[in-house]
């Protein structure tokens, strides 16, 4: 495994040079933020030696880097999903070769059906902690001491600091930004109403289908996590429409616009 991530990570700085300390996973809908990076170099997944090659809608599978915000950044454009048939070691390969890379700091982004009955679609969530339902764990298995402890801690599996830092910028510029846990399931179904209701009850805000397994690793990687979700359906016994893939990438790309200016600005900030 660590000969995979080094020689994955050794063709990736061989093709860039300069690798950045910041990275971002764009989400369902979400890479229009991609667009306002000023390209330095792309690579396709497929041309990346033991990269997973993304297989949904959306997911357009490019390794970005350029500047943002003032800060050099790589960006995923497309993750990878377990429903997909990856194993959770999969999945989350990208985020062990930005740590061997060099990477420190992690934005995450997803587009997520909210549970919350002060949710609205369109919403932007900043998550303040999530809750694993994903039946494995990335972790499982071997651990090396060169990637992270045994047993690392999940306190705060995404700063503090850099949620007040969102606050601040979104209260500036009078934007409407959300708080709440991310709720991480396996898909690829939706929820059912009974399900909306039962990750409301336990202490959810948001599910989805990502993001969990990649913040975990992060975590273990000792980076430092920001995460958002865009809230695009709502769900529970009250709620009659039937989500779809289509509406949720529409529902994405609305509120893409805040999403940018939320992920640039405080990129910069920083």
């Amino acid at each position: 495994m660590l000969e995979t991530i080094r020689q994955t990570a050794a063709y990736i700085k061989d093709q860039v040079g300069e690798t950045p300390e910041l990275a971002i996973i764009l989400g369902t809908g979400l890479g229009d933020l991609a667009n306002q990076i000023e390209i330095k170099k792309e690579l396709d997944y497929k041309e990346i030696p033991n990269f997973p090659v993304s297989t949904v809608e959306g997911h357009s599978g490019k390794l970005i880097f350029g500047n943002l915000g003032g800060k050099y950044v790589m960006a995923m454009k497309g993750r990878f999903h377990y429903y997909e048939g990856y194993d959770m070691k999969q999945v989350t390969f990208p985020v062990r070769v930005m740590q061997t890379l060099g990477v420190k700091t992690l934005i995450v982004s997803n587009a997520a059906g909210g549970m919350n009955k002060e949710f609205e679609v369109g919403d932007v969530m900043v998550i303040t902690d999530h809750i694993n339902l994903f039946p494995e764990n990335p972790l499982r298995g071997k651990n090396y001491e060169e990637l992270g402890t045994r047993f690392p801690a999940m306190t705060e599996a995404y700063s503090h600091r850099l949620i007040s830092l969102a606050d601040e910028i979104a209260k500036n510029d009078d934007v409407r930004l959300m708080h709440g846990v991310y709720v991480g399931t396996p898909g690829p179904t939706f929820e059912t109403p009974a399900e909306y209701e039962y990750f409301r009850i336990i202490g959810g805000d948001a599910v989805g289908m990502s993001t969990v397994p990649e913040v975990i690793v992060a975590n273990h990687a000792g980076m430092e996590v920001f995460g958002i979700s865009v809230i695009t359906d709502l769900g529970g016994k009250d709620v009659k429409q039937v989500p779809t893939h289509e509406e949720v990438q529409q529902a994405a790309v609305k509120a893409q616009p805040t999403v940018v200016k939320l992920v640039t600005t405080l990129v910069e900030k920083m």
